[in-house]
Parts: C-alpha cells; structure tokens; sequence
C-alpha cells in the first residue's frame, strides 16, 4: 500500500471520526435547549457559531477529500471494500450539501438574532436546522462506521 493511501486512510478515520464525534456533541447540546426558551436558544446559539463552524470545516472537509481520494483508489484496484467507501463518500457528501443548503444559511441568520428578542419563527428555524442537522450527524456516524470497517483477507485454508 502505497504511503499516500495510508496517508489517505489515517485522515479520513481521525477526521471522519472527530467530525462524527463533534456532531453528536452538538446533537446532544441541541436537544437540551429544546426544553428552554428564544433568548436562551439565540444566546447559546451564538456562542457556538463563534467557533463550531470552523471546527466543523477543518475536520469534515479532509474526511472529505480523503475518502474521495480513497473510493477512487478502492475502485481503480477493485478492492473487496470500494462500496463500503463509496457509501462513506457519499454520507459526506449528503453532509457536505446539508450543511451548505439547510444549516449554514440558518447559522448566518441566527448569528443576527437579537438574543433578548428573537424574531417570532425563531423555534421553526430551530427545527429545520435540527433537523438537518440530526440527518448529518447519522449520516456521518454511518461514514466513520464505514471507514473503520476493516476488511477480512479472503480465507486461503482451501
């Protein structure tokens, strides 16, 4: 195996792996605001967007690209795992777009709110967001259970 498909391997795990772990904290986090009100929301909200965003692009994006580069690898040598890493792929990139087209735009508009005053669809913008954002979190937890799937060597006792 080449040093670069190792490469490729121990950074789409490690980052695979804190990008899924990162979303479930946030899931986690999300679910216990449910039971609180719009200023608190907007005020925890904000406090998340300070940061969160760019920890979400510096370990989602090289899962991303290196589970690319792996699939493409898996399928050029017809390796036993290559839909195993197609389907990590692909449940990045549903990621990816969920987060370009639901969760990002919602952020940039929360990051607005008057904490004290949030606007009157406050809790409609709070479900869509997560909502999208439960669907990512499984589908990266699907992509890391995919990545760290080992594969067996095929039995050579016959």
């Amino acid at each position: 195996m080449s040093l670069v498909v190792r490469g490729a391997r121990f950074v789409s795990v490690l980052f695979g792996g804190v990008f899924a772990g990162f979303l479930v904290a946030v899931l986690v986090l999300e679910l216990s605001l449910r039971d609180y009100g719009g200023p608190v929301y907007a005020q925890v909200r904000q406090v998340e967007l300070d940061s969160l965003d760019k920890l979400a692009a510096a370990t989602l994006l090289p899962a991303l690209v290196a589970t690319a580069l792996l699939a493409v690898v898996a399928f050029r040598a017809r390796e036993r795992g290559r839909w195993r890493m197609l389907a990590a792929l692909g449940a990045l990139v549903l990621v990816f777009v969920l987060t370009l087209t639901v969760n990002l735009p919602i952020n940039s508009e929360q990051n607005g709110w008057n904490v004290q005053a949030p606007p009157a669809g406050w809790a409609e913008d709070r479900d869509r967001w997560q909502l999208a954002h439960a669907v990512r979190t499984v589908a990266a937890v699907v992509a890391f259970g995919c990545l760290i799937l080992r594969r067996r060597p095929k039995d050579q006792s016959g």
